[in-house]
């Protein structure tokens, strides 16, 4: 063991009023079935390219929605399963552009899973820790789920437990989750799956409003058929029976509390609203995305001071002293809003740290367009959340979206902490970003918006353009653990994501972009995005960048452009620098910047044999170039550059030209070399820990024989004869860092005395430059030692 055990530790969050129903995180999402040719594509991607998304051997995929843009992109959301277990965290965004080709991807694992699946805990110790977190009154405990939990980006081994009974109130269903690491017991985190928010019809809050109702007979009912049936029903103040509202006239209600149809007049309007809002303005048919409608209950329990969406409906309580019903058109949008979020990312945004700040603020901000768009005199749209309903009892709201901090708990800007918080205050940082990008910073008619330290200040863009944004990033963007700020997986952010989606509609470094660019600056939070310059330009990049090929025969690349700075421009390609005898044709010959575009080259049967330098230009307002290395095989199967190609085989020379992790290159008493005095050694730290070993090799086209050997020995501190716990990855990359293939997957299981010779073929990878890697994975405890010497590749 090379150090002690480091401590482990973890953070149980806990939920607040004014919350969603984060649904079950082992349900897959209601949705249409994917459209079969555009998720035939990314399955195809997919099996060629599984590095994109992080993935490994032992794992499968299952897609769930399909999304198709008006041009032809596509974006193919999935959920992955690890050796059989379902992984939490672990759903992906395949995204292709108008042609079908590969145009990356949204993925939230920091690097492949490479766990033991074998559990160290009883399932009754799990069950028993799991009733421990239970307040209220408990019914019901459902058997713990084994699972893998990457909502961290890394994979862990964990059990989730299903509780189900009342909170402390005893009005309130719970469905509570418990998450426990299958390893050490300790409880990882925990969540509700219920959570709360705290004709013509004369309403509470909205005013004389239209609903739409069911005549049968002479009898009107509160169901809307102009909206998937949604309907609206009656819990007379208790928890179970609910019944239709009905009348004789159609004229609903008497706008007070003192007609039992007036909250449900507010129920019914903004169940209508919030479906019509995210049909027209979103184009998204309702809020399970298959036309149906909502249920509504209202008059839930005796002074019940809250409202709840369960995952399937609404259920409001009438407040304190049941004067004061919580179905403000607010309320009702927001709340609706997560099950939109919840059916559009697998699982939903985790209710956890920074993701389910996203998650609470999707709703606050849909709520309040909702209110905005239903546009009554009596509850005009504003950035005030929960403003009618008083839950506080003084007439202030619940948060206030252009300065949260306002209501002493949420924070307006981000700090390291901000993913402690409870989610209802993690949630301002993206409150205050979507006021600033709707409205701007300083004084607006809705409120003053402050800027955090010495960013500039913020020109709006209008609720029009910035809702479109929020709506295109969570629709095709956002995974189930996407946060404000990812050092392990930058790209998994909502700055990231959210300037993509502002790329699609408006394009690059297009105003709206910059101003999105500028309203999370001014929110403190930062990105990897590169600042846009006052012109047009772009880059041209090639995937793969070399290929081998028989003389008669064509190889094709993939030629993909992006807007580096200013608006989209259409670029014309074009090759040179090819061999005498080889053409060479892109489909489509021309693209707008931003788009992909196949390269295929040709070669006849007299092109000579050797290794060119193919230039691909592409000319819009300004021209830029990548190469392409293409090596055209001799037709006699002659060996021009026999011999061993890699670099310090032995270790002796040093580290160069190996790429390692600190400490894994030199000379160690505990761990003799095999010859010579050095050796590479990876892990024996008896703690989580992740060490890496590569270098790059250029293979020769025209040989038969490509021999990748080394000299393997492996001790462990683990005792167990059938649990993978410290595993070893021998891996072969493309030039780019793709994974092309796992050569092996040693562990501890593997565990001999002495040094032991494993041997490869690289011949399907000649005439190509590879990357060869070993990337050793240790678990919390018990070292296993991974240490290799005498490498070699012989080319003959």
């Amino acid at each position: 063991m090379r150090r002690p055990l480091a401590a482990v530790s973890a953070m149980l969050l806990t939920s607040g009023m004014l919350t969603c129903v984060a649904t079950a995180a082992q349900a897959a999402p209601t949705a249409p079935a994917p459209d079969t040719a555009p998720a035939a594509r990314a399955e195809s991607l997919l099996r060629s390219n599984p590095g994109a998304v992080q993935g490994t051997s032992g794992e499968s995929y299952q897609a769930v929605r399909t999304k198709v843009d008006g041009n032809g992109a596509a974006h193919t959301r999935y959920i992955r399963s690890y050796k059989g277990l379902r992984v939490h965290g672990g759903d992906f965004v395949i995204h292709t552009a108008p042609n079908g080709a590969y145009a990356g991807t949204s993925v939230g694992l920091a690097a492949p899973l490479t766990l033991a699946t074998a559990p160290k805990v009883t399932v009754a110790a799990v069950k028993a820790t799991a009733k421990k977190q239970f307040e209220g009154k408990l019914e019901s405990v459902g058997s713990p789920e084994l699972f893998v939990d990457a909502s961290s980006g890394t994979g862990r081994l964990a059990y989730e437990t299903v509780l189900t009974g009342w909170h402390t109130d005893g009005q309130t269903p719970s469905r509570f989750h418990v998450i426990t690491d299958a390893v050490t017991g300790k409880v990882i985190g925990s969540y509700d799956e219920i959570e709360m928010v705290a004709g013509t019809g004369s309403s509470v809050y909205s005013g004389t409003v239209t609903i739409d109702t069911t005549l049968s007979g002479s009898t009107y009912s509160m169901v809307d058929p102009a909206r998937g049936n949604g309907s609206t029903c009656d819990m007379n103040n208790g928890t179970s029976t609910c019944t239709t509202f009905t009348d004789a006239d159609n004229s609903w209600g008497n706008g007070t509390t003192s007609n039992r149809q007036s909250a449900a007049v507010d129920a019914h309007f903004g169940a209508a609203k919030t479906f019509d809002y995210f049909k027209n303005v979103h184009g998204r048919n309702g809020i399970f995305g298959d036309g149906r409608g909502v249920p509504s209950r209202v008059h839930y329990g005796n002074n019940y001071v809250n409202a709840f969406w369960d995952g399937s409906r609404m259920t409001y309580g009438d407040g304190s002293g049941n004067s004061r019903p919580l179905v403000s058109l607010d309320v009702a949008g927001h709340e609706m809003s997560h099950g939109v979020t919840d059916n559009v990312v697998p699982g939903g945004l985790t209710y956890s740290g920074e993701s389910g700040g996203l998650n609470e603020a999707t709703s606050d901000i849909f709520g309040n367009m909702v209110e905005f768009y239903a546009n009554t005199t009596a509850d005009p749209g504003d950035y005030q959340v929960g403003e009618k309903i008083n839950i506080n009892g003084d007439g202030t709201p619940l948060r206030y979206m252009y300065n949260p901090s306002l209501d002493g708990s949420s924070d307006s800007c981000w700090t390291t902490s901000t993913k402690n918080k409870n989610v209802h205050y993690s949630s301002g940082v993206a409150n205050h970003f979507y006021f600033n990008l709707a409205e701007g910073t300083g004084a607006t008619p809705y409120g003053t918006s402050p800027i955090c330290g010495s960013a500039p200040a913020v020109t709006g863009i209008g609720r029009a353009k910035a809702e479109k944004i929020w709506f295109r990033a969570l629709d095709v963007y956002f995974t189930s653990n996407t946060s404000y700020v990812n050092n392990t997986t930058p790209s998994n952010t909502a700055r990231a994501y959210t300037l993509r989606a502002a790329t699609d509609l408006y394009g690059s470094c297009s105003t709206e972009y910059r101003a999105v660019q500028a309203a999370w600056t001014a929110v403190a939070v930062s990105g990897n995005d590169a600042p846009c310059s006052t012109g047009n330009d772009f880059s041209v990049s090639l995937s793969p960048t070399s290929g081998a090929v028989n003389p008669g025969n064509s190889v094709s690349t993939t030629v993909g452009t992006a807007v580096t700075s200013g608006n989209a421009q259409s670029v014309a390609l074009s090759a040179s620098g090819l061999p005498t005898g080889a053409t060479a044709s892109f489909n489509p010959s021309t693209v707008t910047a931003g788009g992909s575009s196949t390269l295929t080259i040709a070669t006849s049967a007299s092109t000579p044999p050797g290794t060119y330098t193919v230039t691909v230009t592409g000319a819009g307002t300004v021209t830029r170039t990548a190469t392409y290395t293409l090596t055209v095989n001799g037709t006699g199967g002659g060996c021009t550059s026999p011999g061993q190609k890699l670099g310090n085989p032995g270790f002796e020379s040093g580290t160069t030209p190996w790429v390692s992790t600190s400490g894994v290159i030199g000379s160690f008493t505990g761990q003799p070399a095999r010859t010579g005095t050095r050796n590479a050694w990876m892990d024996g730290y008896g703690r989580s820990h992740t060490d890496t070993l590569s270098q790059s090799v250029s293979l020769p086209a025209g040989c038969t024989s490509y021999n990748f050997s080394f000299w393997l020995h492996i001790d462990s501190a683990e005792t167990t004869t059938g649990t993978a716990y410290d595993t070893l990855r021998v891996q072969v990359l493309n030039s780019s860092g793709t994974v092309l293939a796992t050569l092996a997957t040693y562990s501890n299981l593997n565990e001999a005395a002495g040094y032991s010779q494993k041997s490869f073929s690289l011949a399907a990878y000649k005439g190509q430059t590879v990357t060869l890697k070993f990337t050793g994975v240790e678990d919390s405890s018990l070292q296993t030692s991974f240490v290799v010497d005498d490498t070699a590749v012989n080319v003959s």
